[in-house]
């Protein structure tokens, strides 16, 4: 994919999250697709939650000692999140230039927003910043949209025409991307991940992955920064 064109998609999925982020934030109070993360949160960690959206990922980690800081780059879900969660910290910034130091967080959680990365190419700079920001040892725990998985009719066949175009030079998209509708207000940009895709990149960004598993819909991601 051209860097221009990534460029604009990245500020696409901002702009389409700002316009649907109520309705969005309104269908996203289950936790059933997260509920057996929370294992990896441990009492007295500093926590990142990347991509952050309402909020959601602090049902499952309510109960725990730590110290969580929530980090999206919608204005508007960032603004839903700290109504939903006012004692948390919540903040606008960029996911492939965090507003943190080096070595700041013992574990970083991304559920469901890597897929929104357009090109290799930024999803290399996602996980390099991840990678600066947790300490020596620290741990990502990330979820992604699974190729495999695609139950949707609509959306399998989306992707598949969007792979048609790009075969025959008629998109600018990456095979395995689409533009999918949220009711009639955007189309979102979606990467969808096979695990052995999902695997290089990390190994390539320098992290160990420690497990990785798919389900019908996303794949999970464990992996770690060298000591």
């Amino acid at each position: 994919m051209e860097k221009e064109y990534a460029e604009y998609l990245l500020k696409k999925i901002k702009t389409d999250y700002n316009l649907i982020a109520q309705d969005y934030a309104n269908t996203r109070h289950f936790t059933w697709d997260i509920a057996n993360l929370g294992q990896y949160a441990l009492s007295g960690e500093k926590i990142l939650d990347l991509g952050c959206g309402n909020g959601r990922l602090l049902e499952i980690l309510k109960n725990k000692n730590i110290n969580y800081t929530g980090l999206d780059n919608s204005e508007k879900l960032i603004e839903i999140a700290k109504r939903n969660y006012p004692n948390e910290k919540f903040q606008v910034g960029d996911v492939l230039d965090l507003p943190f130091p080096e070595n700041f967080f013992d574990k970083v959680f991304s559920i469901r927003a890597l897929h929104h990365i357009p090109s290799k190419e930024f999803r290399l700079q996602f996980f390099s910043e991840i990678k600066r920001v947790l300490k020596p040892g620290g741990i990502l725990i990330l979820t992604a949209w699974y190729l495999y998985g695609l139950t949707e009719k609509r959306n399998f066949l989306l992707m598949l025409k969007s792979a048609f175009l790009k075969i025959i030079g008629k998109s600018k998209l990456d095979f395995g991307d689409a533009l999918i509708p949220w009711g009639k207000k955007v189309r979102r940009y979606y990467h969808y991940f096979t695990k052995r895709e999902l695997e290089r990149l990390a190994e390539e960004s320098g992290f160990k992955v420690k497990k990785i598993w798919a389900t019908s819909f996303d794949i999970y991601l464990v992996a770690q920064k060298p000591l």
